[in-house]
C-alpha cells in the first residue's frame, strides 16, 4: 500500500511539471514525496516508555520512593531533621570540575557557570536540542475586562511552531496576558506557569478583591498565565508528542534529552519573546511564578533564561529548590517513579537505582546559584506543605549565597531556619513559610512588595 502511494505521487507530480507547475505546487508535491517517508509518532505508555529508558541505561530496577500519606508504611516519607540529611556535604558551587577556586565574577561566567548548566544538562533536566523550530505569535483576540474592580485589557496569544519538518505534529503556544486599561509607559509583568483545571480556577479566583492578579493590576503592573500543558503534556506518555515529540520526530528520547520541566521553561521563555515586542511591557521587568510543579519549572525557567528579572518560586519540592540529597518528604526515588520521571532527563533515574543521591555531581543550591545576581523569592506552606521540604529549600537557598556575593548581590542574611510567617527580604535570596498549606496564596502580597524593591 505504501509503495502505491508513492508511486502515484510520483505520477502525479510528473504530470504537474509537465503543465509547468507554480512554485506552491511544487511545495505541494515536495511534501507528498517526502511525508510517506516520515514515520508516525511512537505510542507508548508511560510505564512502557519509563521501561524503554531504564534499558536504555541498563538499570535493572528503582528504588521505591517514599509514601507521604500513611504514616505507618514501611516507606513512610521522614520528616524528622535527625535522618533528613544522609548526605551532610553538598557540591561547592565555587570549585570547578578540576577543583579550582572560583574567586572572581569573570571565573563564574566564563568557567564554573558553564560546567553546572553542563551538568544540569546531562543529568538532570536534559538538553534542550539545537536549531529548534521558531515560534509565531499572533493575538487571536483583545477585550476590555474588569479584574475585582480594575479594568484592563485581556489578550489571547497563541504562539504557533513551524512543523514543517515534522507536519505529524503540531504545537501551538497558548496564553493569557492581561494589562491595566490605562497605562502611558511599558510596565511589569508577571508571568504564572500553569495548566488545566488549576488555569481555570485561578482565573475564578482572580475576581476576588484580594487576589493577587488585582494586587498586581493595583500596582499598575500586569500578569499573565502560560499554559504549559500547550507545550508539552505533563505525562511520560506525551514524550513523543509536544515539542519534545516535535524535536524528535516523534520518537523515544535519548538518556540526556530534555524532559517535562525544561519543555515548560522553553516555552516560557518563548512567551517572553512574545514580551519584548509587546509595547505595553516592559521587557527588562518581567517575573516569573509558578506553584509546586510549576514552581519546579518557574525555577528551571529562572536558571536558564537570564531574561527573567525576578522569580517567585512556590513549593517547588524534589525537582525544585529542595535539596536532592534530602531524605525529608519527596524523594528523588519519587521524582523517578512512573508518574513523574518525565519531568527529567533519563540519566536522573540513575541516582534512584546504581547510583545514589550522592553521587549526583549537582544540587539544587546551585541550580538557585545560576539565577545570580537576580532575586529569587522562596516560599513554602505548613501543615499540608511538609512534603516539598521547606527545611531543605531554605538549606538550598543559604548554601547559594556564596555565588550572589561573588556576585555583589546578598543572600539570606541567616544561617538558622526563620520561625513561621518570619519574612527574609534584606537580599536577592528571599524566603517565607506561611502557615497555610500547599498553596501560593498567602506569600503573594510578601512577594509582590519584595519584587516592588526592584521594580
Amino acid at each position: 500500500m505504501k509503495t502505491t502511494k508513492k508511486k502515484m505521487a510520483r505520477c502525479s507530480c510528473i504530470a504537474l511539471f509537465g503543465e509547468w507547475l507554480s512554485f506552491a505546487g511544487l511545495v505541494a508535491c515536495l511534501v507528498a514525496l517526502v511525508a510517506p517517508a516520515l514515520a508516525q509518532p511512537l505510542m507508548l505508555t508511560a510505564e512502557q516508555d519509563l521501561q524503554r529508558t531504564m534499558d536504555l541505561l541498563h538499570i535493572p530496577v528503582l528504588r521505591q520512593g517514599a509514601n507521604g500519606s500513611d504514616p505507618a508504611a514501611p516507606n513512610a516519607a521522614n520528616y524528622d531533621e535527625k535522618f533528613a540529611n544522609p548526605y551532610p556535604h553538598l557540591p561547592d558551587p565555587l570549585l570547578t570540575n578540576n577543583r579550582q577556586p572560583v574567586t572572581t565574577a569573570n571565573a563564574w561566567w566564563q568557567v564554573r557557570r558553564p560546567e553546572l548548566v553542563e551538568l544540569f544538562d546531562r543529568e538532570v533536566y536534559g538538553r534542550v536540542p539545537e536549531n529548534l523550530p521558531a515560534v509565531s505569535w499572533i493575538v487571536s483576540s483583545q477585550t476590555e475586562v474588569i479584574i475585582a474592580g480594575h479594568p484592563a485589557i485581556q489578550k489571547i496569544l497563541i504562539g504557533t511552531v513551524d512543523n514543517t519538518t515534522y507536519p505529524q505534529i503540531k504545537v501551538e503556544l497558548n496564553a493569557i496576558l492581561v494589562v491595566p486599561a490605562a497605562i502611558n509607559k511599558p510596565v511589569p509583568v508577571i508571568m504564572q506557569l500553569i495548566a488545566g483545571r488549576f488555569l481555570d480556577l485561578n482565573q475564578e479566583r482572580a475576581q476576588d478583591a484580594d487576589s493577587w492578579q488585582a494586587q498586581i493590576l493595583e500596582r499598575g503592573w500586569a500578569y499573565a498565565y502560560f499554559d504549559t500543558g500547550s507545550v508539552q503534556a505533563d505525562n511520560g506518555a506525551g514524550l513523543t508528542q509536544g515539542i519534545i515529540g516535535l524535536a524528535n520526530h516523534g520518537q523515544g528520547r535519548s538518556s540526556d534529552a530534555w524532559g517535562v520541566l525544561r519543555a515548560w521553561a522553553w516555552g516560557a521563555s518563548r512567551l517572553l519573546d512574545y514580551f519584548a515586542q509587546d509595547a505595553s511591557l516592559a521587557a527588562n521587568q518581567v517575573g516569573i511564578e509558578g506553584h509546586s510543579r510549576w514552581g519546579k519549572a518557574a525555577m528551571v525557567a529562572m536558571a536558564y533564561d537570564q531574561r527573567f528579572s525576578i522569580a517567585y518560586i512556590s513549593s517547588s519540592g524534589a525537582g525544585g529548590t529542595k535539596l536532592h540529597r534530602r531524605n525529608y518528604g519527596e524523594l528523588v526515588e519519587n521524582v523517578a517513579a512512573v508518574n513523574e520521571y518525565h519531568w527529567m532527563a533519563g540519566n536522573y533515574l540513575k541516582y534512584a537505582s546504581t547510583l545514589t543521591w550522592d553521587d549526583l555531581p549537582v544540587d539544587s543550591h546551585e541550580l538557585i546559584s545560576l539565577s545570580a545576581p537576580r532575586p529569587v523569592f522562596i516560599g513554602a506552606g505548613n501543615e499540608g506543605d511538609q512534603w516539598v521540604d521547606p527545611p531543605g529549600m531554605f538549606m538550598a537557598a543559604v548554601a547559594a549565597e556564596p555565588v550572589y556575593n561573588l556576585l555583589g548581590a546578598k543572600g539570606l542574611g541567616s544561617a538558622s531556619y526563620p520561625a513561621l510567617e518570619t519574612s527574609l527580604l534584606t537580599g536577592e535570596l528571599a524566603f517565607r513559610q506561611h502557615a497555610e498549606g500547599h498553596t501560593d496564596h498567602p506569600n503573594w502580597p510578601v512577594f509582590l512588595e519584595y519584587a516592588a524593591r526592584y521594580w
